[in-house]
């Protein structure tokens, strides 16, 4: 790695692999790096028909080119997420409801919650991480162009997506919760979990820069997120503090808003400690 590319980094980057638990020498950050920037550029500056198209190819080319991402060597236990998802979502489901996982992936969240729901629906760009053969049979399948959602409205009581808000174009994002807001039943609710910009970035910026500048396209925060539902449509968001899927609160948003103002003047190594990241760590619960 020559002097110049090891300049890139941010000069705490060590801290921040032992934080984030990232082996990969520097110059395996440096390839990631920029190849995410070259990729979500290639989002950012695109065109809403071309952007529905470029959502699969440029994490198919991201996963393909980098067979060290964290996504593929993560040794957490995807088992012991759901049922922490789970624990979470039980609390909003009745027997008769229909549930809609947003990008739902290999599908195992909605699989797990058939049991507590008339149906589950699972939308994604594409069905080929899903075992269809393992599915139960009030699961169905949806496929999006990353925004569109087929379904009739007021149809689905409750929605849910995990990581998934700050990976789209700030235009898609919007367009998005109107279409989610418009399946929901009135009184329907959307528990959305998106990483913070207070204690980011979270995607590979990190390691480079004080904002995201990779595949996430946007971090949002408390005010950003709550203004966007609510113009959207939603007519009150509420943001738990959850831990192992458990709600341990639901602060007043003008407190969390004002805890949120206050990080970003401390020090950086007191904006990533658990206290931080546990109330920073953002679950809305948006109500039609």
């Amino acid at each position: 790695m020559t002097a110049f590319e090891l300049t890139k980094l941010r000069p705490d980057y060590l801290a921040i692999k032992r934080r984030r638990k990232d082996t990969r020498p520097p110059e395996r950050l440096v390839a990631h790096y920029e190849l995410e920037r070259r990729l979500s550029d290639r989002l950012r500056f695109a065109g809403r028909g071309e952007r529905s198209r470029l959502y699969t190819e440029v994490y198919s080319e991201l996963f393909d080119s980098l067979p060290d991402h964290p996504q593929k060597t993560a040794t957490d236990s995807r088992v012991e997420r759901i049922a922490k998802q789970v624990r979470l979502l039980k609390t909003w489901i009745r027997p008769s409801d229909v549930y809609l996982e947003i990008g739902c992936g290999d599908a195992l969240l909605p699989f797990a919650l058939s049991g507590s729901a008339g149906e589950v629906l699972g939308l994604d760009v594409t069905d080929v991480l899903v075992d269809f053969a393992a599915a139960p049979s009030n699961f169905r399948f949806l496929s999006t162009d990353g925004v569109d959602i087929p379904l009739a409205d007021n149809s689905v009581d409750l929605a849910h997506s995990d990581q998934l808000m700050e990976h789209l174009h700030v235009e898609d994002a919007e367009t998005q919760l109107r279409e989610i807001y418009r399946v929901l039943r009135p009184g329907g609710r959307y528990v959305c979990k998106t990483p913070s910009s207070v204690t980011g970035p979270h995607d590979i910026s990190v390691f480079f820069d004080e904002v995201a500048r990779g595949m996430h396209m946007r971090e949002y925060d408390y005010s950003s997120l709550r203004a966007l539902m609510l113009k959207a449509g939603f007519h009150s968001v509420e943001f738990p503090l959850v831990a192992s899927g458990h709600r341990i609160a639901t602060p007043p948003y003008q407190l969390m808003r004002g805890i949120e103002q206050a990080l970003p003047r401390l020090p950086g190594r007191l904006r990533h400690t658990y206290l931080a990241r546990f109330l920073m760590g953002i679950t809305a619960v948006a109500t039609k």
